[in-house]
């Protein structure tokens, strides 16, 4: 990749986070929309595509650290650190972005009826995977290598995704 095409993908990806930043922070920010969602179908799907972008760039910044954890790539200690700093930003774009009336089914979401019926657990799950991302950061930033402590922690965020997919998320 050239230098400029990796100066193009990274204004994209900026783009895209603050796109789901204003987005996320103007739907989550008011209980009020979190209710229209409820009876208003244009709202319920601004709630979906908000949370549909946020774990898209969730999984693209998390990959690389995947690889590493799975030794299909060298650790580099400023990619890690920028990637999992990402992560733990984009992880908290996702508080309100499952309010009452966001459940539309396929082929809008895939998100299962429990994430609205087993609400207590899935928010907890949600804040787990939040705090895990947040360690991960922060040991990332101290770690030159994959130690036994980045994986550690990037297990936790690792487990965080597939506990949530296997519990929340329609196959």
């Amino acid at each position: 990749m050239t230098r400029v095409s990796k100066i193009a993908l990274a204004l994209k990806l900026l783009g895209a986070a603050l796109l789901v930043s204003v987005s996320a922070g103007s739907f989550a920010a008011d209980d009020a929309k979190a209710q229209t969602a409820a009876a208003d179908p244009a709202a319920a799907k601004q709630a979906i595509a908000v949370r549909k972008a946020a774990f898209v760039l969730i999984a693209n910044n998390f990959k690389p650290i995947g690889e590493v954890l799975q030794g299909k790539a060298a650790y580099n200690q400023a990619d890690i650190v920028k990637r999992a700093e990402r992560v733990a930003f984009l992880s908290l774009l996702l508080d309100g972005t499952f309010p009452e009336g966001s459940n539309l089914g396929a082929p809008h979401t895939k998100s299962k009826p429990e994430v609205w019926t087993k609400k207590a657990d899935f928010d907890k799950q949600i804040k787990d995977f939040q705090v895990n991302a947040a360690a991960l950061a922060q040991i990332a930033a101290k770690e030159s290598t994959a130690s036994d402590a980045f994986k550690k922690a990037a297990k936790a965020v690792a487990e965080g995704c597939k506990g949530c997919h296997d519990g929340y998320k329609e196959k």
